[in-house]
């Protein structure tokens, strides 16, 4: 490492790292990834009928999304700390934009998809760059502000859905379009975000615990087990969002019921963001995702009782809401010195996402659709267990 890439990550001169309407500009930013990201599927019926495409060729999009976006993770932090914070974030939105707009105005489904990719670009360095600079620049409150930031990316994922059904799923290029230009505001904001990377606190812990060291364990497996942890859990995120309505009609519920309640489930996920950014002051975030694996692990067994299903997937909702925001800061002081920490596991937890259709789609083959809340209770615990040997093999100092 070079002495000026050394300075460039010294810690910081006393000050904060974003100012007041910067980190309310981060909030509306996960907002607007919320709403990229629940986009594509609200539209599938219009790109098919535009484009004369597949169900599987439409799906695309969004597979298209998720690969840019772990492209974005990997090249912006690449730049993390050679180039300004302002910058990654500048040209993030940017490129988030751009790929909006090709994307409504893709004359053809192959630059529809190459526009996608772009998009997902800039929705992977926005996501790492504000889930980075969040995790390391409010010391104690991290984990709060963590969380609350995440909570904004729920209700973006609420609002999409809910304006192409507004204005029609035949309508989406307008949608897209308005949303490209919703990003250009926020570069103004970047003023507010300082420039340089500050160090990871690794001393502070909510609830005045000490920080946290590798102990008896190579630091490998503390990050192979972060990554596991991060990828089964959005497993367990994504299996529920895209099989609780078929379990629920399966079991007997109506087709109008069962989409309600997974509605309420993505919105516990919101609500549980915001419930627990107080708890985050007191207790650490060992405690909360251990309590958090154990909760969604019960609700999931629960939600094989076909009477308690819907409130049980609500629960799985509230429970998994803290796990992605307040991992994070526990790997930062898990493991200050692996800087590129916190870019693997969010490229796993998007990794997560696509390969969760096709395996639990493959499993669900083998066992039946009454098995789905079994099966996924079977991954919650493999959580559950990642979490409890993380926290055995750190260790407060």
């Amino acid at each position: 490492m070079t002495e000026e890439r050394v300075a460039r990550l010294s810690p910081a001169p006393a000050g904060p790292v974003f100012s007041k309407a910067a980190v309310v500009a981060s909030c509306v930013g996960f907002v607007l990834i919320g709403v990229l990201q629940s986009l594509y599927g609200p539209a599938i019926p219009a790109f098919r009928a535009e484009f004369g495409l597949s169900p599987s060729a439409a799906g695309l999009g969004l597979s298209a999304h998720f690969v840019g976006g772990v492209g974005g993770v990997l090249l912006f932090d690449r730049l993390y700390g050679r180039v300004g914070n302002r910058r990654v974030l500048g040209s993030s939105y940017l490129l988030m934009a751009m790929g909006a707009a090709g994307f409504a105005l893709a004359p053809d489904w192959p630059t529809a998809l190459a526009a996608a990719l772009l998009a997902g670009f800039g929705f992977g360095g926005i996501d790492y760059g504000l889930n980075q600079l969040f995790a390391v620049g409010f010391g104690s409150r991290s984990t709060a502000l963590l969380n609350v930031l995440h909570a904004h990316f729920g209700i973006g994922a609420i609002l999409g859905p809910a304006v192409i059904g507004a204005v029609g799923s035949e309508h989406y290029p307008a949608v897209f379009l308005a949303f490209a230009l919703a990003n250009l505001p926020l570069l103004l904001c970047l003023r507010g975000v300082r420039s340089h990377v500050p160090a990871p606190a690794g001393d502070e812990v909510g609830g005045g615990a000490g920080g946290t060291s590798v102990l008896g364990r190579s630091l490998g497996s503390v990050l192979a087990v972060f990554v596991a942890l991060y990828v089964l859990h959005v497993g367990v995120e994504a299996g529920v969002g895209g099989w609780e309505p078929t379990h629920l009609e399966t079991v007997g519920y109506g087709a109008g019921v069962a989409a309600t309640a997974t509605s309420v489930y993505w919105l516990m996920m919101t609500v549980g963001r915001f419930l627990v950014a107080p708890l985050a002051l007191r207790f650490s975030a060992q405690a909360i995702i251990t309590v958090s694996c154990a909760g969604m692990t019960v609700c999931l067994l629960a939600a094989t009782v076909p009477a308690l299903a819907p409130y049980a997937y609500a629960g799985v909702g509230l429970f998994i809401a803290p796990i992605f925001p307040t991992g994070l800061p526990w790997l930062n002081r898990a493991a200050p010195q692996a800087r590129r920490a916190g870019a693997l596991v969010i490229a796993a937890s998007m990794i997560g996402g696509v390969a969760a259709g096709p395996a639990l789609g493959k499993a669900i083959e083998w066992s039946g659709i009454r098995a789905v809340p079994l099966l996924l209770c079977g991954v919650s615990a493999l959580c559950l267990a990642a979490t409890l040997w993380l926290v055995r093999g750190t260790r407060s100092r």
